[in-house]
């Protein structure tokens, strides 16, 4: 029987799509989209496991968090920032991009308790008001969308920074979740493969053809961490407690 399983289809994904696509034991489908799309491929029953942005976690129904594996870092990830070319205090308009629940939420703690801002939040639909952007707008920026933008902007914030500026933790952006049910022999082939593509990011980084670009495999094994330890999961238990709690009392806007 071949598993369903969603993945990000980011570039910070591609060690765990290597694995499970060279490992050899996991007999698996692949559905690949952005974050928020893993959520919704797992709550409509099309995917039997997923990587589920954690700040999508809470609300969804029969899922168990497994494998010692998640997207997570230490400190700055790179690829997911707010951009203005005004300082915080001049942040008037704040875009959203809504392909990751989880860093929305996380930009909405983080104005409340770091940044002591109360922009109007709007969602980014339209990529190209990001090149125009007028005086006290303020982007959030994720995944590989990011990159290109590098060095576009005054002022530039990595929130998994942010974030361990105010808590002392690392950020978990995103853990693996299975369905009740799922055999325990197919959630240890899932470890296995996962295992085996973080061990060999840089095959990972040529077979999915992302070698031409020079930040690749520095941001894969220098930015990203792929361990899901003590620590994050201290900082995930922070971040549902404290994060989500707080972002409910923001008006959505």
């Amino acid at each position: 029987m071949r598993v369903k399983i969603a993945a990000v289809s980011y570039l910070n994904t591609i060690p765990f799509i290597y694995g499970i696509e060279h490992a050899g034991k996991l007999q698996a489908e692949l559905l690949l989209s952005p974050p928020s799309g893993c959520a919704e491929a797992f709550n409509s029953g099309q995917a039997d496991i997923a990587l589920i942005p954690v700040g999508a976690l809470p609300e969804i129904k029969d899922a168990k968090i497994v494998t010692s594996y998640c997207l997570g870092a230490q400190s700055g990830v790179r690829s997911v920032v707010l951009a203005s070319n005004s300082p915080l205090k001049d942040i008037r308009t704040l875009y959203l991009d809504g392909h990751s629940r989880t860093s929305v939420l996380l930009t909405r703690y983080l104005a409340v308790k770091r940044w002591d801002i109360a922009p109007e939040w709007k969602e980014l639909n339209d990529y190209s008001i990001v090149d125009n952007p007028a005086e006290g707008d303020a982007f959030l920026l994720i995944g590989d969308k990011v990159f290109p933008r590098e060095g576009q902007f005054r002022y530039w914030w990595d929130l998994s920074d942010e974030w361990r500026a105010q808590t002392k933790l690392p950020f978990v952006f995103a853990v693996w979740v299975a369905r009740e049910g799922v055999d325990a022999e197919v959630l240890d082939a899932l470890e296995e493969s996962l295992t085996f593509g973080v061990e060999r990011t840089w095959e990972a980084i040529a077979e999915y053809k992302y070698d031409h670009l020079p930040y690749a495999y520095d941001y894969l094994t220098q930015n990203m961490d792929y361990l899901f330890d003590a620590q994050k999961r201290k900082a995930l238990g922070k971040f549902w407690n404290d994060g989500l709690k707080t972002t409910l009392r923001i008006n959505p806007g």
